[in-house]
């Protein structure tokens, strides 16, 4: 969790230099992306919310409907640019930082193995990437997966 920690404070600074706000939509790590932005001191004056969206029922109540999802799925690119637009947009957030991915120990239901995942920023630098890990270790891909979106955040803010 450490290393968590210090790539969200990293963030954290860059947003409260900038005077910039996030909103976070993510599945397979559970909340530990938002965790982690949350757990710096002075969040309230960047991070102005988070959901898990691990199931359909989460999607459509976020926002997301079926006409939206046409032609995509869970755990792609174009699938969490989507996600993260809505939060953008729900929140009305400069920045917002997605994620959609297998954890494991198995693969997800569409067929993507174990420690794949998408990642998305959309905010005046929009960002995607696509993971895989390797194994199906689910703690370490939570954890890896949190790394990587933050990463990708940070990169997205130093642009």
């Amino acid at each position: 969790m450490q290393t968590l920690l210090e790539a969200a404070a990293r963030c954290a600074a860059l947003l409260i230099a900038r005077g910039e706000t996030i909103a976070v939509a993510e599945s397979s790590a559970g909340g530990l992306i938002s965790a982690a932005l949350l757990a710096v001191p002075g969040a309230s004056a960047y991070f102005r919310g988070g959901d898990v969206i691990y199931t359909q029922q989460a999607r459509a109540a976020f926002g997301i409907t079926t006409a939206a999802m046409s032609g995509m799925r869970a755990s792609t690119q174009p699938y969490v640019q989507l996600l993260a637009q809505t939060a953008q947009h729900r929140l009305g957030t400069i920045w917002a930082l997605a994620e959609s991915g297998a954890t494991g120990p198995t693969g997800n239901r569409y067929g993507d193995a174990a420690g794949h995942v998408c990642l998305a920023v959309a905010g005046p630098v929009s960002r995607s990437l696509t993971i895989e890990t390797g194994h199906g270790d689910r703690l370490a891909n939570m954890r890896a997966f949190a790394a990587a979106a933050l990463a990708l955040l940070e990169e997205a803010l130093s642009a």
